[in-house]
């Protein structure tokens, strides 16, 4: 089968997702045949470096074979039940040590298939805790400038990217937008930090009876350009929530699993949310999976004879074996690899590598977080981002920039030789973009 025939199949049947399909007359779809390792192929032979985990989703490795004989085991056993008065060992088992994560601060997961989903879920039962706490008023969420937490409509209600939201205005109940912490605004990231944290406080002195809650992405702001900022901000958050009694609700969708250097992104901060949301990486990258954590103080305030207090809201797969079977596994891996320590050693080496590119001068704002890289381009060619894709896939890596800003979020399991080719390739990439402007 070639990559010709796929392509065409592709085009005529299949409706690809954030795209314009019409540029597809000009930019070719890349039919994969299988993927190792750090490395997708395509039915040609050639070969790309997933420089992006695959849209932020794998994080050991493609075909990684302990997840994939755990999701083979399971197979034999249960594929599949509701969890609508049923349970399961992998669903039990999840839950438990991810709670454990947290301390036991955090419990009760409740699971569904993708990042929107669980945003959908955290918003409802915070509005629904206020609801069966007396405080139906308080139903507006605060979300931050920049922010994205999904394509569903509650989740596009406290996202802040027009590009995403505006089609779908008549359909939204708009959140307040409260500034962000960009480490760009400040003269330092802590002071950056505060600023933003000081304007977020005036809002909520002023509104709070009204307020719900704020959903943030903990450090870095991933949808607008890789934003990153000081985890001061997220003590201020933590504290503001506690005096004017609004939930904090952390998606860490893009940012958990290891992304920002902790499990975590909230431990940067020694915080906890109200709500955590989990996504992306929680599987491995293997299958659909997404979850939200909540207190048991939320957990509580639904727990009634009331069927109308009760959390009603559904999903078909639920709580999926195979799921939760790969995110055990996935968990198994950062404990027994000792994951977090070694990918601080990859960090530092990655980080050392890219010092000649970071010097480039058509770039600046070179920062990182965890295994999160990202730069911004001196450039003002609106179809940058497409040219440096396409660039890229000729040098043999897969890029996909947001804008004018490059980023690289890899698998980890890179050594030093995989970052000096990933280093050098994007510096090659950016160069046959520069040379033809």
């Amino acid at each position: 089968m070639s990559n010709h025939s796929l392509l065409a199949r592709s085009l005529a049947n299949v409706w690809h997702p954030c795209t314009q399909m019409k540029q597809h007359e000009r930019l070719p779809l890349v039919p994969i045949a299988r993927g190792q390792g750090l490395w997708l192929y395509d039915f040609e032979g050639r070969r790309y470096f997933d420089a992006i985990s695959s849209w932020w989703v794998n994080l050991f490795g493609h075909a990684n074979p302990r997840i994939g004989n755990a999701i083979r085991a399971q197979l034999d056993r249960l594929e599949h039940v509701m969890l609508a008065g049923f349970t399961h060992r992998p669903v039990i088992e999840l839950s438990e040590r991810l709670s454990a994560m947290t301390g036991g601060a955090l419990g009760h997961a409740f699971y569904a298939s993708d990042g929107a989903s669980a945003t959908e879920i955290a918003l409802k039962m915070s509005a629904h805790y206020w609801r069966n706490s007396g405080h139906p008023e308080k139903s507006r969420f605060l979300c931050i400038e920049g922010s994205y937490h999904g394509e569903t409509a509650g989740a596009l209600s406290v996202t802040d990217i027009a590009l995403f939201r505006e089609a779908y205005a008549p359909l939204i109940k708009f959140s307040t937008t409260v500034p962000t912490p960009d480490a760009r605004r400040g003269p330092t990231p802590q002071e950056a930090a505060a600023r933003a944290a000081d304007a977020l406080h005036a809002i909520v002195a002023e509104e709070a009876a009204q307020i719900a809650a704020i959903i943030i992405e903990p450090l870095v702001q991933c949808a607008n350009g890789m934003v990153m900022y000081d985890a001061e901000y997220l003590r201020r958050v933590r504290t503001i929530c506690d005096r004017y009694k609004i939930h904090m609700i952390a998606d860490e969708i893009a940012v958990g699993c290891g992304r920002s250097g902790h499990f975590f992104a909230c431990e940067h901060a020694d915080v906890l949310p109200d709500f955590l949301c989990l996504s992306k990486g929680i599987s491995g990258g293997y299958l659909p999976l997404s979850l939200v954590l909540s207190s048991d103080e939320i957990f509580e305030a639904f727990y009634d004879d009331d069927t109308t207090r009760g959390f009603l809201h559904s999903h078909s797969y639920t709580g999926n074996p195979l799921a939760c079977t790969a995110a055990l596994a996935t968990l198994d891996i950062f404990e027994r690899d000792n994951v977090l320590e070694r990918n601080r050693e990859r960090a530092t080496q990655l980080s050392e590598i890219a010092e000649p590119l970071r010097r480039h001068p058509r770039i600046e704002h070179f920062r990182q977080t965890g295994m999160i890289w990202a730069f911004d381009v001196k450039t003002e060619d609106p179809d940058f981002a497409r040219k440096l894709f396409s660039s890229g896939l000729e040098h043999e890596l897969l890029l996909r920039p947001i804008g004018r800003t490059v980023y690289w979020m890899p698998p980890y399991l890179f050594d030093g030789d995989d970052a000096a080719f990933l280093v050098q390739r994007t510096g090659d990439a950016l160069e046959a973009v520069f040379a033809a402007e």
